[in-house]
C-alpha cells in the first residue's frame, strides 16, 4: 500500500515537473535563433531528398512558340518552389522536450518524459496532471509557434533562400541563412548547440532501432540474395550432369543391324 501510494506521488511529482519544465512560465515560445535553425536544418533535409532524382524538365511544355530546353529537376524552379511552399508544415513533426536544454528542446519523437508517463498509464498507474490525456500527443503552444514564425521567415527571406539555392549551395545554409541574414548582429548562439544524446533518452535510442532494423533487413536481403544465386548455380550444374549422362550413343541404329 505504501508503495503504491509512493508510486503516485512519484508520477505526480513528475507530471508537475512537466508542465513546469525548467522555466517559471508555462509556455516559452522559440527564439527566432530557434526558429532559423530548424528552418534551416529542414531545408537542407528537403534538398537532400529531392535532389536523388535523375528527372528532367521540358520547359518547352507550355510555350507558344516551342522554344525553351530541357532542364534537371534539381536545377529546377519547381524543385525550389516544392521545398520552401512545404518547408514549414515538417515543422509539425518535432516535439517538445522538456527534459532538453536550449534549442535542443526541439526535436523528432515523443520526449523521455512523456515516453514513461505513457508507459506508467499503458501499466495501469494512475497520472494526474493538469492536461488531459487525450491532449498529450497534440501540437504543443511551442511548436504551433515554430510553424507559425516559419512562416513568416520564409516569405520575408524568399530571396536569400533563392539565392543560396542558385549560387552558394556550396555554403553551409545555416550560416547563409542564419548567420549571415537572418540573424545578423543578433545572438546567434543556439546554431551552435548540438544534441548528442545520453544514456536512457527514449527519442535517440528509437531512433538507433530504427537504424539497426534498417541495417538488418539489408544484411537479411544480401544473405537471401547469395542463397538464391548458390541455389541456382546447384541446379545449373545438376542440370549439366544430367545432359551429359543422356548424351547420344557414339553408335548408330545401322551399326546394331
Amino acid at each position: 500500500m505504501a508503495a503504491a501510494a509512493g508510486a503516485a506521488l512519484l508520477v505526480m511529482l513528475m507530471a508537475a515537473a512537466l508542465a513546469r519544465g525548467d522555466d517559471s512560465d508555462w509556455v516559452r515560445l522559440p527564439s527566432k535563433c530557434e526558429v532559423c535553425k530548424y528552418v534551416a536544418v529542414e531545408l537542407k533535409s528537403a534538398f537532400e531528398e529531392t535532389g536523388k532524382t535523375k528527372e528532367v524538365i521540358d520547359t518547352k511544355y507550355g510555350f507558344l512558340d516551342g522554344k525553351g530546353s530541357a532542364v534537371k529537376y534539381t536545377q529546377s524552379d519547381i524543385r525550389l518552389i516544392e521545398v520552401t511552399e512545404n518547408i514549414c508544415k515538417r515543422l509539425l513533426d518535432y516535439n517538445l522536450h522538456k527534459e532538453r536544454s536550449g534549442s535542443n528542446r526541439f526535436a523528432k519523437g515523443m520526449s523521455e518524459t512523456f515516453e514513461t508517463l505513457h508507459n506508467l498509464v499503458h501499466k495501469g498507474v494512475k497520472v494526474v496532471m493538469d492536461i488531459p490525456y487525450e491532449l498529450w500527443n497534440e501540437t504543443s503552444a511551442e511548436v504551433a509557434d515554430l510553424k507559425k514564425q516559419c512562416d513568416v521567415l520564409v516569405e520575408e527571406y524568399e530571396d536569400v533562400i533563392e539565392d543560396w539555392y542558385r549560387h552558394h549551395q556550396m555554403e553551409d545554409l545555416s550560416q547563409f541563412l542564419c548567420a549571415n541574414h537572418v540573424l545578423k548582429g543578433k545572438d546567434t548562439s543556439c546554431l551552435a548547440e548540438k544534441w548528442t544524446g545520453k544514456k536512457g533518452d527514449l527519442a535517440s535510442v528509437g531512433e538507433k532501432q530504427s537504424k539497426k532494423k534498417s541495417g538488418k533487413k539489408k544484411k537479411k536481403d544480401q544473405k537471401d540474395e547469395s542463397v538464391g544465386a548458390a541455389s541456382l548455380l546447384d541446379t545449373g550444374e545438376a542440370l549439366e550432369e544430367g545432359v551429359q549422362e543422356k548424351a547420344p550413343l557414339t553408335h548408330s541404329l545401322a551399326d546394331e543391324l
